[in-house]
């Protein structure tokens, strides 16, 4: 069987065009159109964390919101969200806690697919790297306590293809080599990254590019095809 999961840090919603356009936003998620979408900068950073994509464009969509949120107008936590199709089953989900001065943050699901378990881990890490290093291993001890085929993805904020930070996740991980998303108008850095339990096998995987993808964020979306 074989299920396709994408990452996207939508700035909330705010394009390079300095527009901030959430229906701009669901049509770059329908054309990458994938079964499991962790989403980065999702709600307001103050006040009531307002979600920038509101729920009604949600309900017409093929997604649902993992029921993460601590706030009622929030889709996430501390911006994290992740987004399932509609029919996948939800078994549990939970915030990740992380060491951080920063307002980030990681959240995570167990979701069962034609009756295999899933789980799925969305992030968004510290700019600074020693503070990167100890998110990353936070979330290895908090997946790894009960073991599941898990996919770790989301905004880790380093610059390179197999940097320190990365090692954190040691023997039993593999980082996918999606390629450049950041920039989205001129992709010079892999930043948003796909990483998966060896028990996963990757079938095929990616930067989606378009010409709305181009200006709907300052990042490109990044996806993976997984056989369970």
């Amino acid at each position: 069987m074989r299920i396709t999961v994408a990452s996207y840090n939508i700035h909330k919603a705010v394009g390079l065009d300095r527009r901030r356009d959430p229906e701009r936003i669901m049509a770059i998620l329908r054309e990458v159109d994938a079964d499991v979408i962790a989403l980065q900068e999702c709600d307001r950073r103050f006040g009531e964390r307002f979600s920038v994509i509101p729920r009604t464009l949600l309900d017409d969509s093929p997604w649902c919101a993992v029921p993460l949120a601590g706030r009622p107008h929030s889709l996430g936590w501390h911006g994290n969200a992740i987004l399932v199709r509609k029919g996948i089953g939800i078994d549990g989900c939970s915030p990740v806690p992380l060491p951080t001065l920063e307002p980030r943050g990681a959240v995570c699901a167990d979701l069962a697919i034609a009756g295999k378990p899933l789980r799925i881990v969305g992030m968004h890490l510290d700019i600074s790297g020693l503070r990167r290093h100890h998110q990353v291993r936070s979330v290895v001890g908090h997946v790894t306590r009960t073991p599941s085929p898990t996919v770790l993805m989301g905004d880790l904020n380093d610059w390179s293809r197999n940097g320190r930070a990365l090692r954190e996740f040691g023997e039993g991980w593999s980082t996918i080599g999606t390629g450049l998303s950041f920039p989205a108008r001129r992709p010079v850095a892999p930043l948003d990254k796909i990483v998966v339990s060896h028990d996963l096998v990757v079938a095929a995987c990616g930067v989606h590019r378009s010409a709305l993808a181009a200006v709907g964020s300052d990042h490109l979306p990044v996806w993976a095809t997984l056989t369970l």
